[in-house]
């Protein structure tokens, strides 16, 4: 970790978890991977297996019973899944027993492929990367709330939500009796409720509520008319059921399939968990379906709540509210495919049991669970394609958390109550990190130290805190655990022994700041950092900026483009080699080493070849890209970085630049936020940066023949097409621009009737030209750069290979032959070490000993042969899949995927921002000459708004400004964490150290004539980030393009190559001005008159300025839409214009 300045006074005692935590453990819990089929607990993917199975025919007769699953290899790696749009997914098998009268056989069935996790916490699902984003949800148990009625009296009620089943709410009526409501539907008094689950009587119904009988209870009784369990199951079978005819069997049987069936009710474990804890009863964890005595108990907490005595929930408290992570998330759509399953393996029983041979292959139908989980990973609101212009963009995207989605909320029924911070988000969630506009406070962001527990709750780590003294203990707390806890903040003073230094030591209790006595103090934060999320943690002087802006800020770092030439701030926060290491944009080395090789595209640490990135496309069009940070012979210790990725300084985050920034106006072109920056950064590249945009095409079976990708292209130059290969592909390396050729290609013309004379011909000749029509792939408008990488796909005609395929089938195998056989020699070398070793001796005279009798020694040499039966299976694997081709969709021949690395230089309308939300856009670029300077001839390199800070409040700019001007000019770079920072004090001292006026302001002069501006101007090193808003791709022009079919308007936007709406505002204007003959044509000839703009295109050519419009089309549109309503309408010509 590269050496910095701390400014922090507190000591981190507790190191901060590793970032994607949230996404790998819960996916990890749920498939147990590494977990051998018996030893498996029962969570995740086996919990719902064990659910539903066994399954059971009508007749009871056959039974199928689940023994366990297995997870096979998946069939390409990562690269190779995105490189040929295919899931990086492992085939799921499943071995049941099928039981059966006379007998019992044991199958394997296969159940489709379960997608498996990145290391980075991500999913390849047809060859996109994409994240679930983990939900944020109301979580089951109890709940009690008020309302009044307009009576004015308070109404209480109390709910018992289930994970899934019925719901179960009971409510006070405006006469004093309670009412149980089912499932939002029927409503029966209480009591009747109760003689089902087991009072039967009055006076056991009074019995189960104490020796005192309370007057709500005796209420009910009285409006209830059943009298015994008997009446009470009648009538709620007639209520719930009116149309069909009741039988005490069908009666029970519907009570017990809502409340008391494991399969269609369950409480889950943080269900009965908040249930225990509100209605202080102790009943296990495992009992997940409804009881008596909870049912008493929940109605006597509604009876007391009456009286004044308990609490009613806050919805919005995070000890209410639970976390579904990816592995739950996927676990539920597993349970509706094998509840569909269970369905149709009945079904076909009932069916197939007639016949003697039943085989699990009929039984089974695998698509039902696959498309299930295809279609959430593929549809999903929660699983979304990811986020990654930047490393903090993908790590943000893995540790967001969503209210929405299904069984959410929706965005307009929000209110401002569920999207408001709360004081349970402490430490969980972080109070600042949310989007602006309709999802602001329903999306956000866990905090840095925050995880999720085994019930899905979120905790927080605290110091424990006995007698006065902080100890090193570590304990995290929940949100209601917390509540009634008294809590001292991370800066409170603590001596050297441990003790507080304070007499009254500011705390935190239920919401409210008390300064308490020492010995009170039951916790202590671990840490500053750890209040806020990632990207709020990499603001330096967080704490001198406004909420607003921070949000902003915190948003903004997520859009900054990766830079050619990185550069890590000088003011950072402690942060960055965290977020670095833990995105896997960084190389990270697995094990010590030295370094013993090393290029451009691996790095070799002892034993182990790391392979870098070189110019592969993001998903935002951003260029990712490794650099080795080693050298040959350097000793390397685990967990180091060893290569820089995209937006990474020496395995620290970089996502921009530090720049010499004056705060003073100059000549307005830094009006409203505007940025003016020099002409040297244009010039060193300061600001450039790489994009690879990805073009494809595909040959394809067509009706009139095959369309071919060619270099055979007709009515093309021999210029255009000077930079293809023979089969019409360009090469690697070459310059593009818009228009040119990258991959040719012919498609079959639709044929005409061929007259006598042309057959004659065509058997003489052959067939012409003329039979196929250019659909090339060319590239599009705005584009130019280099082509970097080429990936051809074609299905393997085996009868059919050219000298060259053949050639460069038989290179690819050698390569995979010589790379295995390193790995194979590895792994041998190891094997003798780890012998020479455990036996004691030297491994040269291993080979003299029989050591077959030691049974450790044959267990060790057994592994080892294991690892290289593994290793030449693999190879066997690689070569068969260079022989098979390649798997394409039906129809498609062929398909080039090129990727174009595009190159750009900072230009006028490029977004920039810094990291305290003060963003702006570039008015103009200066000469360096031009430029305000100080007094030594220094050029400032940006200008900046000085009316850009008061209103804004984001004075964390200024500070940053001032200790990073102290840091250039003493040569070192700083780490100034959030809330415990560099004081102003130490700014000035650092500034007074460098030889720096100490206010920070210093008299700059006027590049256009050398005379001093009237003020001192504020100066010193800023850091600002180039945003993923260019201009590049937001210029667009269109001459002529496409038209919509109906209307015969041109198309909107510029992916579809549009125009520029002229609306109804818009020709207000024109009308004001009088402007007839402008709007005559903007309305005709240049829209949709489709004879007029041939006609104008005619006159132009011949030179005519005359200007004939006809009708325009949408006027032909309105005609047909009132004879469409079966009114008459037709259009005459008056006589003059005849």
């Amino acid at each position: 970790m590269p050496e910095r300045k701390n400014f922090a006074k507190i000591k981190e005692v507790y190191n901060m978890p590793h970032l994607l935590d949230i996404q790998r453990l819960s996916y990890a819990e749920f498939l147990q991977i590494e977990v051998s089929p018996s030893q498996r607990k029962n969570i995740g993917l086996q919990e719902v297996f064990n659910e539903i199975f066994p399954v059971e025919s009508f007749d009871r007769q056959v039974r199928l019973d689940f023994i366990g699953y297995n997870l096979g290899k998946p069939k390409y790696d990562v690269d190779e899944c995105r490189r040929r749009s295919m899931s990086y997914a492992a085939p799921l098998k499943v071995r049941f027993k099928l039981v059966s009268p006379g007998e019992v056989k044991e199958q394997e069935a296969y159940f489709g492929e379960i997608p498996l996790m990145t290391d980075t916490g991500t999913f390849i699902i047809n060859g996109d990367e994409r994240v679930v984003v983990s939900q944020l949800q109301r979580s089951p148990g109890v709940s009690f709330e008020e309302e009044m009625h307009p009576t004015g009296k308070k109404i209480f009620h109390g709910r018992v939500i289930p994970y899934h089943g019925a719901w179960l709410e009971f409510k006070y009526d405006i006469s004093e009796v309670i009412l149980a409501y089912v499932d939002h539907r029927r409503n029966f008094p209480v009591t009747q409720i109760l003689r089902i689950i087991g009072y039967s009587t009055d006076e056991d119904i009074l019995n189960a509520f104490g020796s005192k009988p309370y007057p709500q209870i005796l209420n009910t009784l009285k409006k209830d008319f059943t009298k015994n369990k008997e009446e009470a199951l009648a009538d709620f079978y007639r209520k719930m059921r009116p149309a069909e005819p009741m039988t005490p069997e069908a009666a029970e049987n519907l009570f017990y399939r809502l409340f008391f069936d494991p399969r269609r009710y369950d409480l889950s474990r943080a269900g009965r968990f908040i249930l225990n804890r509100k209605l202080g009863i102790d009943i296990s964890l495992d009992k997940r379906i409804l009881d008596a005595p909870t049912v008493i108990k929940v109605i006597e907490y509604l009876i007391k709540l009456r009286e004044g005595i308990g609490q009613i929930d806050d919805i919005d408290h995070l000890g209410n509210r639970r976390i579904k992570s990816v592995g739950e998330l996927v676990q539920n759509q597993v349970r509706i495919g094998l509840t569909r399953l269970e369905k149709s393996i009945r079904e076909r029983l009932a069916v197939l049991s007639e016949f003697h041979t039943l085989n699990l292959h009929h039984l089974i139908n695998s698509k039902l669970l696959s498309n299930q989980i295809k279609d959430f990973f593929g549809r999903s609101q929660l699983s979304q394609f990811m986020d990654q212009v930047n490393p903090l963009a993908e790590m943000t995207h893995k540790r967001r958390l969503s209210a929405l989605g299904p069984g959410g909320l929706s965005r307009e029924r929000a209110g401002f109550e569920v999207r408001d911070i709360h004081s349970s988000h402490y430490g969980r969630v972080c109070p600042v990190e949310t989007p602006e506009g309709p999802n602001i406070g329903l999306i956000a962001s866990l905090s840095t130290f925050a995880q999720v527990n085994d019930l899905g709750l979120l905790e927080t780590p605290y110091r424990k805190v006995e007698d006065g003294k902080v100890t090193r203990k570590i304990e995290y707390l929940t949100a209601d655990i917390e509540e009634n806890k008294l809590i001292a903040q991370a800066n409170a003073v603590v001596g050297p022994d441990g003790h507080f230094q304070e007499k009254g030591v500011s705390c935190r209790l239920k919401g409210d700041f008390p300064k308490a006595d020492p010995k009170k103090v039951e916790y202590m934060d671990v840490s500053p950092k750890q209040l806020v999320s990632v990207a709020a943690a990499l603001i330096p002087f967080l704490e001198h900026d406004d909420a607003n802006r921070a949000l902003m800020g915190s948003n903004m770092q997520r859009q900054a483009v990766p830079l050619m030439i990185t550069e890590s701030p000088f003011v950072a926060t402690d942060m960055e080699y965290k977020v670095a290491i833990d995105s896997g944009a960084t190389v990270v080395a697995k094990e010590e080493g030295k370094v013993s090789a090393f290029d451009g595209s691996s790095i070799t640490v002892g034993k182990n070849t790391y392979k870098l990135k070189k110019f592969q496309r993001s998903n935002a069009d951003t260029c990712i890209n490794q650099r080795p940070l080693v050298k040959l012979g350097e000793k390397i210790e685990k967990g180091q970085a060893i290569a820089d990725g995209m937006s990474t300084d020496k395995g620290e985050l970089a996502l921009g630049k530090n720049l010499l920034v004056a705060f003073m106006p100059w000549r307005g072109f830094n009006f409203e936020d505007a940025i003016l920056v020099s002409e040297k950064i244009s010039k060193e590249d300061i600001f450039t940066s790489i994009h690879v945009e990805e073009f494809q095409i595909e040959a394809t079976e067509t009706r009139l023949g095959n369309e071919e990708i060619s270099r055979d292209i007709p009515n093309v130059s021999e210029e255009s097409l000077k930079d293809l290969d023979k089969d019409g592909i360009i090469r690697v390396g070459a310059e593009v621009h818009p228009g040119a050729i990258l991959v040719g290609r012919v498609t079959p013309k639709t044929e005409s009737e061929l007259s006598s004379e042309e057959r004659l011909l065509r058997a003489i000749f052959g067939e012409k030209a003329g039979d196929v029509r250019d659909t090339s792939l060319v590239v599009p408008p705005g584009v130019e750069g280099v082509v970097v990488d080429i990936h051809v796909f074609q299905r393997k005609d085996r009868g059919r290979k050219s000298k060259e395929e053949k050639k460069q089938e038989l290179a690819k195998i050698r390569e995979i032959k010589a790379y295995y056989k390193q790995e194979v020699e590895f792994v041998e070398e190891e094997k003798i070490l780890r012998l020479s070793k455990f036996l004691g001796v030297d491994k040269n005279k291993l080979d003299r000993i029989d050591y077959s009798a030691n049974e450790e020694a044959a267990v060790l040499t057994a592994s080892f042969e294991e690892q290289i039966k593994e290793l030449l299976t693999e190879q066997e694997q690689e070569i068969e899949k260079i022989h098979r081709g390649d798997e394409l969709p039906p129809g498609v021949l062929k398909r080039v995927v090129a990727y174009v690395a595009i190159k750009r230089k900072l230009a006028v309308g490029d977004k920039l921002a810094g990291r305290h939300g003060n963003k702006g856009v570039l008015a103009r670029i200066l000469p360096e000459e031009d430029m305000p300077f100080l007094a030594d001839g220094t050029p400032v390199e940006i200008v900046l708004n000085p009316l850009g800070v008061p209103s804004r409040m984001n004075v964390g700019q200024i500070l940053e400004t001032h200790l990073g001007w102290a840091a250039h000019a003493l040569g070192i770079k700083i780490s100034s964490p959030v809330f415990d920072g560099a004081a102003e004090s130490e700014i000035k001292e650092m500034l007074k150290k460098a030889g720096l006026p100490e206010d920070g302001k210093i008299q700059l002069y006027d590049g256009y004539n050398g005379l001093p501006f009237s003020q001192k101007a504020t100066v010193g090193y800023i850091y600002m980030m180039k945003l993923n808003h260019m201009v590049d791709e937001k210029i667009h022009a269109r001459s002529i393009g496409p038209y919509s079919l109906v209307t015969q308007q041109p198309l909107g936007g510029k992916a579809q190559f549009g125009g520029q709406r002229f609306g109804e505002m818009e020709v207000w204007a024109l009308e004001a001005y009088g402007a007839a003959y402008t709007l005559q044509e903007m309305l005709t000839v240049k829209s949709d008159d489709v004879k007029g703009r041939t006609r104008i295109y005619e006159n132009i050519v011949k030179g005519e300025q005359r200007l004939d419009s006809s009708t325009p089309e949408s006027f032909n549109v309105l005609i047909k839409e009132l004879q469409g309503l079966a009114l008459d309408i037709k259009t005459q010509v008056s006589k003059e214009h005849k």
